[in-house]
């Protein structure tokens, strides 16, 4: 058991302290939850393998899931990926739209970066984080962070401080608690390639993994395809493409429509509303233990996003014997809610 300490990191000018903290924990290959724009990671250095195996082993993750690497500006991504002459030209345009932000990109993985952060695959998952604080730690560690989401394996994934706590505490060193993620979605993983099948653009753009950075977004810079991979059997290309993921200790059950709920007796239901609306014919269905709405009154999908896993979690922690929830509009931001629900009522 180890004591975790947190630290608020509320006070701008109290940042430069912070980012010696962490860095300093980092170089001595320890690791520590860091908040970014789209949900809390535990970070590493991510070219120290006995580092990056402490994530494993505090998230009880599986060795055959790869790590997202994190870095501090768009020339490092040289350090840790080989850009094909051929992407080179795409992946600047898609870096200069995007990072930092919510995308991430799979690419052919440079030899320092450790098999273990991989996951044994030739290909490394790099992105640049939007968050002050984890720029900061970044680049004044100078090397790049690997940083899954700071949750146990499988599990929601954490929004803020106190969610990370709950899911890690006496596991890790340090927490640094930077806020509320202001994006609540993991970031959009994609792989690019040159292909014939991309017509005029010649680039094709797998997307691993929905997110902020929508399908519509992406159109732009090639032809874009969505990569489905649901069988659990199979060892996933990038983060988030598990069948069973994000997952409640309550079961969820993910509902096409309200005819298909048959309550057993006895049992105590929560309800996952997208916005509240009695049309969709949810809300007035059972005697609910408690509803959590997405987007209360509103439908609006980039406020539902901010609160996914905030609501979920909450959801989790009432006692109910099952959660039910509602469908999102499959578009935009969406498309990643949907899949996110899909994965986490998978048993």
């Amino acid at each position: 058991m180890t004591d975790t300490r947190i630290i608020d990191a509320s006070d701008p000018s109290d940042q430069n302290g912070i980012v010696d903290l962490a860095v300093g924990l980092l170089v001595e290959g320890e690791v520590v939850a860091l908040p970014t724009e789209t949900v809390y990671g535990l970070g590493a250095d991510a070219l120290n393998a006995d580092a990056v195996a402490k994530i494993f082993t505090a998230k009880e993750r599986p060795k055959f899931d790869p790590l997202i690497v994190h870095v501090g500006s768009y020339e490092q991504i040289d350090e840790v990926a080989n850009v094909p002459d051929e992407l080179r030209e795409v992946i600047d345009k898609l870096m200069k739209a995007h990072w930092p932000g919510p995308l991430t990109l799979v690419l052919p993985k440079k030899e320092c970066v450790p098999d273990i952060v991989t996951s044994g695959l030739p290909a490394v998952a790099v992105r640049m984080s939007a968050h002050p604080l984890m720029k900061a730690i970044v680049r004044k560690l100078g090397r790049p962070i690997a940083a899954p989401s700071a949750n146990r394996f499988g599990r929601i994934s954490p929004t803020s401080a106190s969610a990370v706590e709950k899911e890690l505490a006496g596991r890790i060193p340090m927490i640094i608690d930077g806020g509320a993620c202001r994006e609540g979605l993991e970031s959009t993983i994609i792989r690019p390639e040159i292909s014939a099948d991309a017509g005029k653009k010649g680039v094709l753009i797998h997307v691993l993994r929905s997110g902020p950075v929508t399908k519509e977004m992406l159109q732009r810079f090639g032809k874009v395809v969505r990569v489905k991979k649901n069988r659990s059997e199979d060892a996933p290309e990038a983060p988030g493409q598990l069948a069973s993921h994000y997952a409640p200790v309550t079961p969820l059950r993910l509902l096409s429509k309200p005819s298909e709920f048959k309550p057993e007796p006895g049992k105590k239901y929560a309800l996952l509303s997208y916005c509240g609306s009695e049309k969709a014919g949810f809300m007035d269905l059972h005697e609910w233990v408690a509803v959590e709405q997405l987007s209360p009154g509103n439908g609006k999908l980039a406020e539902a996003a901010v609160r996914f896993f905030y609501v979920l979690r909450l959801l989790d922690e009432i006692g109910a014997d099952e959660i039910i929830a509602e469908p999102v509009s499959e578009t935009g931001l969406g498309v990643a809610m949907m899949d996110k629900l899909r994965r986490a009522s998978v048993r």
